[in-house]
C-alpha cells in the first residue's frame, strides 16, 4: 500500500511568520498528531492517540505564541510521530515505532521498506526540505540564524517522576546552551535540566545534528514539561517567559 496524502488532507508542514525579522528559527518536530486517512488509526484506540506517544502535548500553543511574540519564523510538522518521527534518522528503529513507551503500534508492524519510504517521502522529507530551504534563504540573505527545536516531555516516565520544569538540550554546540541555562536558572522559580530529561546525539536525533550542527548554526533544543503547558494559560505564560529570555539572549549574542 503506497501512502499518498489525499487532496483534502492537511499538508504536513506548517509555517508561521516566514518573513519574521528575528534571528531565531523555531522548529517543532512533534507539533501535531494527524494520521493520514489511509492509515486509519494505526490500530490504536482514541485514548492512545492523544497521549505523548503521538505528539508533544502543549508545545504547539507555545510555539505559535513564541513565534508571534518574537517575530520569528516557525516550521512545524503536523503529522503524528507514530506515522514517522521527524526527529529520528530514517534508518533508526524508532523512526517508525512498533512500540512507543509500553504501547504496541499495530499499524506499524511488518510494514515493507516500500511503505517506510512512502512515509518518508510524504511526511519526513517535506518538513526537512522546508527547514533546509529556510536556512538556505537566510544564509543567502546574510541573515543571522539561531536554530531552536521545541519539544515537551512527560512529568512521569516509566514510573519515575521528572523534577525539571524545562530542559535545555545540546550535542556539540554549547554557545546558546550556556546562555539559555544562565537565564533559565536566573528565573529562580523553576528546576532546569542540563541535557535532561533527554540529550541530543547523532543516533537518536535529526533536526539539531542535520540543520543546526552540520550547517554551523548556533542551536539548542528546549523541552518543557507537558503538564505546565497543557492549557492556554500555561502555554501563554511559558511563551512570554521564553520570549523575554530569548530577547535578552539575542542582545547578548549581537553584543558578542
Amino acid at each position: 500500500m503506497s501512502l499518498r496524502l489525499g487532496s483534502t488532507e492537511v499538508p504536513p508542514v506548517l509555517e508561521l511568520n516566514a518573513a519574521g525579522t528575528s534571528p531565531f528559527l523555531f522548529t517543532c518536530d512533534h507539533y501535531g498528531r494527524l494520521i493520514p486517512e489511509m492509515l486509519g488509526d494505526l490500530g490504536l484506540p482514541d485514548g492512545e492517540l492523544v497521549r505523548h506517544i503521538a505528539w508533544d502535548i502543549g508545545i504547539a500553543g507555545v510555539a505559535d505564541r513564541l513565534a508571534r511574540l518574537l517575530d520569528a519564523h516557525l516550521i512545524a510538522q503536523r503529522y503524528s510521530r507514530l506515522v514517522i518521527d521527524c526527529n529520528r534518522p530514517p534508518e533508526a528503529a524508532s523512526s517508525i515505532p512498533v512500540i512507543s513507551e509500553a504501547t504496541a503500534i499495530p499499524g506499524n508492524e511488518g510494514i515493507s521498506q516500500w511503505e517506510r519510504e512512502a512515509r518518508r517521502r510524504e511526511i519526513f522529507l517535506p518538513y526537512h526540505d522546508h527547514i533546509a530551504a529556510a536556512i538556505d534563504a537566510r544564509v543567502h540573505a546574510k541573515r543571522p540564524t539561531v536554530l531552536v527545536s521545541l519539544h515537551s516531555f512527560t512529568p512521569v516516565y516509566a514510573g519515575v517522576a521528572r523534577p525539571w520544569h524545562i530542559g535545555a538540550l545540546y550535542n556539540r554546540d554549547t554557545v546558546l546552551l550556556q546562555l539559555l541555562l544562565k537565564h533559565l536558572r536566573g528565573e529562580g522559580d523553576i528546576v532546569v535540566g542540563d541535557n535532561e530529561p533527554y540529550a541530543v546525539n547523532d543516533l537518536t536525533d535529526y533536526t539539531i545534528p542535520v540543520h543546526g550542527e552540520a550547517r554551523g548554526l548556533v542551536n539548542t533544543g528546549i523541552e518543557i514539561r507537558q503538564d505546565l503547558i497543557a492549557d492556554h494559560t500555561g502555554q501563554q505564560q511559558w511563551a512570554e517567559r521564553l520570549a523575554r529570555i530569548f530577547a535578552e539572549i539575542e542582545a547578548e549574542l549581537r553584543a558578542g
